[in-house]
Formats: structure tokens, sequence, C-alpha cells
């Protein structure tokens, strides 16, 4: 049996996760380095089916398996997913070197991040509910155990039960919308689902409220988001990066997938994402702007993120628009990007002033002043990822956003107009508390934490300089994204029968 490139894409990353564990296990002096140069071949191995998958996406528009009851497709969607996962992994493994080197355990954290990697490929690449669900909690337990990696302090442990307790509860709900669709349909395979006949209309909508709300416990959908915050702040950074950079933005895809298998059903699925757009970016901003905690004030901000992603998903199921799902879409590649390098920044200031001395407190926005002096790579890069994220051009996040705005404006509907005019204002308020940050950073005063901290590893600088020359690249010449983007909003399209 022929094995097609995308399923080495899930395998190598699954299979490689206990090798990693053994390998840091077993080698007892040298475990902790061993751990993460094997994490990092692993992952460094999954870029070649991933270029040999994005080349028969680019010819087919899609590609198939089909063993036993696993039944795996690729298209557009999956292809952008693996690829911000991918990406963020490999980053991320290479940053947490110095980050994680005096932590005990560390064979479980790499383990684990390279299989959460692999597993939210596989859920990408889910084309029935069954396996979409199975991909979503092995998602859900390799997440788990990153967020409580600090189990031996309470705060981190409150936050993993906390994580974990929601995400229970969310699969449960998505676990019983599947039980009514297959009593309806009698199949859980998306094609079918959506060709079916007969099925009671109430039933399915019910179906679909369990999917919004099981699944948008994970994408952090308000109300269902109060994981978040205490997930993303007490995880070691690498982590707070994936979950806000990727995770979140799975669970947005194992959502969209679940209600494309419904878009028989009604046709209001477009306006209630945008609702929840609405609801995410204007309690998201007023929670950051509270915020004097650094990575919390960032978690709280995803929220605001997801909000745009919606509008602009939104917008394209409702219109049947490409340009809303290629904007929306886009956003949750640039996100990934900006809110992964924040992250990594914070989380490197958080090294030095803080872990590096033997502190585990929390880095909060008065540490930071006069960070600039003494990290200046640290700080540039740091800034213009708040930046992007603020929608400053012409970085990447306002390349996204402005295609997002465009494509509402482009219907010409009264509603979704002021809906756009809503998150501009928001995209504007955002930099009310993005601004602080900044400002601190480059102060002449130092805080007494960064006169104390130490020195920076090199080693840190690099995937915070990689990734903010692609902030500024993707800023610059947002169409050489359009390879993943485009593909990716007509496959979403064609999901809702668009």
């Amino acid at each position: 049996m022929e094995i097609p490139a995308f399923v080495w894409m899930i395998l190598i990353p699954v299979l490689a996760s206990p090798l990693i564990y053994l390998s840091g296990h077993l080698t007892a002096r040298r475990g902790q380095s061993f751990a993460q140069v094997t994490a990092l071949v692993a992952m460094l191995a999954a870029w070649v089916p991933f270029v040999q998958a994005a080349r028969q996406i680019g010819q087919t528009g899609s590609d198939s398996f089909t063993m036993g009851s696993i039944s795996l497709c690729m298209d557009g969607i999956s292809l952008l997913l693996a690829a911000v996962a991918l990406a963020l992994g490999t980053l991320v493994v290479i940053f947490s070197g110095p980050y994680m080197a005096a932590e005990f355990g560390q064979e479980k954290f790499y383990a684990m991040l390279v299989a959460m990697v692999g597993v939210m490929v596989g859920l990408g690449c889910a084309c029935d509910l069954f396996n979409l669900w199975i991909w979503f909690e092995a998602m859900a337990v390799t997440s788990y155990l990153l967020v409580a990696f600090y189990h031996e302090q309470p705060p981190s442990l409150e936050a993993g039960i906390k994580y974990l307790v929601q995400s229970a509860a969310g699969s449960v709900l998505v676990l019983l919308g599947i039980s009514i669709v297959l009593a309806q349909t009698g199949s859980v395979n998306l094609a079918e689902i959506k060709a079916a006949t007969g099925a009671s209309t109430t039933a399915m909508l019910a179906a679909g409220a369990l999917f919004a709300i099981g699944f948008g416990v994970k994408a952090a959908l308000v109300p269902m988001h109060t994981w978040l915050p205490d997930a993303h702040s007490q995880a070691p950074s690498g982590i707070s990066a994936m979950l806000s950079g990727i995770v979140i933005e799975a669970g947005l895809v194992a959502m969209l997938r679940s209600l494309s298998s419904l878009s028989a059903v009604s046709d209001l699925w477009g306006p209630i994402l945008m609702g929840f757009g609405c609801l995410n970016m204007l309690l998201g901003n007023l929670m950051a702007f509270q915020q004097k905690h650094v990575k919390r004030l960032l978690a709280y901000s995803s929220l605001t993120h997801v909000g745009y992603m919606l509008v602009g998903i939104g917008v394209a199921i409702y219109f049947g628009q490409v340009n809303g799902a290629q904007g929306g879409l886009f956003h949750l590649i640039n996100h990934g990007l900006m809110k992964g390098l924040a992250f990594l920044a914070a989380g490197s200031l958080l090294f030095t002033l803080h872990i590096a001395v033997g502190e585990h407190s929390a880095l909060t926005i008065s540490d930071l002043s006069g960070a600039a002096r003494r990290y200046p790579v640290v700080a540039l890069t740091f800034s213009l990822a708040l930046l992007g994220l603020g929608g400053i051009p012409p970085l990447a996040g306002f390349m996204s956003k402005w295609q997002i705005f465009l494509s509402g404006f482009q219907t010409q509907n009264l509603a979704v107009g002021l809906v756009v005019i809503f998150a501009a204002l928001n995209s504007v308020f955002s930099l009310a508390y993005y601004a602080p940050l900044i400002n601190n950073i480059y102060r002449h005063e130092q805080s007494d934490a960064v006169r104390l901290g130490s020195k920076l590893p090199a080693v840190i600088n690099l995937p915070l300089i990689g990734m903010a020359v692609a902030v500024v690249v993707i800023g610059i010449w947002p169409s050489i994204m359009n390879w993943l983007t485009y593909p990716a909003g007509a496959a979403l399209l064609a999901a809702f029968g668009k």
C-alpha cells in the first residue's frame, strides 16, 4: 500500500515522540540536549513530506488516504494548518533549548510538543466526524500535559486542571453532537452528512450548536474562553506560543469542518460566526487592556484576533466570497507568526529576568522598563510583533486585516459594513495596550529586573529574528502567501457548498 506524502507529515512526529522520550530518558547526563536534538531532527524530517504534499495539492487540489476505518483527506485548509503547525513547532523546539535547559523532565516536554504537532496535522486531514473527534482529543491530551508542565507550582497545576476540565466538557458536547448526526443520517462522513436527506432540521441545528460550543472551547470563542489566560500564562513560553499561535486555530478548523457538514441545514452559520467574532473582539480588547502581566495580556489579545478570523470567514460563508475566506485564513497564518513571536520574545525576557536567576514569577509590564538597552534584538522583534498585531502597516497583521475589511465592504451590505467598522475600531483600540508595552521597553530608566537580569543565550535570538523578518516580508509582499491562502479559501467555500 502506497502511503501519500501528507500521511508521513502525521506519522513522522507521532512516531518520533516515544523515541524522543527514550533518547532523553536513557541518556541520563546528556538527555536534555539529546532530546531536543532528536525533536529537531523529527520536525525537520516532517518538512520533506510537506513539500511533496504541497506540490500534490497545488496540482490536484486534494489528496486522500483510507485504511480501514481511518480516512484522511488533505486539501488547502489542511495544508495551511500543517504549514503553521510545522513552522511554529520547529521554531519552538529551537527556542526551548536554553529556556528549558535547567528543567527536570525535559524529554517529556519535547516528546509531547512534537506529538502535538503531528496530531494537529492529523486533525486538519480528518474527513469524518469521529476521526475529527479522536484527533481533537489527542491534541487536548498532549497540550494539557504541556500546560501543566510546571505541575509542582500551584498556579500551573490549577491552570492545567481548568484547561483539562473545560476541554473534556467541550469534547463531551462534540461527541453528543456526533451521536445526533449519526442517528439522523446514519453516517459520520462529512460529505455523506452534507448530502443526506430526511434528517430533522431541529436535531441537526442542535448538533451544530453542540459543535460550535464544544470545538469553540478550544477555539477560544467567548464565553468558552475562560481557560485561555491561565493556560497561556502558566505554560512554558514556547507552549504559550503554540497554544495561541496554532492550538486555538486548530480548534477553529475543527469547528469549521464540523459545521460545513451541516451547511445545507441552515444558511445562518456565517452570521453566527460574525456575531461570535464581534463578541471576541470586544471582550478580548477590554480584558487585555486591564492586564499588568505580559503573558496574560497577550493571551487575552488572542481572543480579539480569533474575532477577526471569524468575521472574514463568516462573510465568506454567507456571501460566498473567496476574499473573505482567504483573508480570514491569511490572518490565521499571520496571527500564528506574530503572536508566536510575541510570546517567544516575552518568554526570552521572562527567562533572562526571572527564570535564569532562580525565580518563576510572572513577567509584568513594569519589568520591561529599559529592556531595549540590554536586549536590543529581543526589544526590536517584540516591538515588530506587537505593531503587527496592532495592524500597523506595512507589517503582516495589517495586510490580513485589510483583506478582511475589504471583503466585508465588497458585500455592499449595511450590517456587514457596520461589523467591519466595529472590527477596525477594535484594531485601533488594541494599540492602547500594545503601545505601553513598547514604550516601557524603550524607556531610559531600567527596572530592577533588567539591571539584575542575566545574559541572554544567543540561540534564543535565532527564531525571533527569523519570525520578525517574516512579519516584515509578508507585510511588504503579502502575495507571497497566496499559494497557501487561496487554495485554503477555495476549499473552505467548497466545504460550505459555495
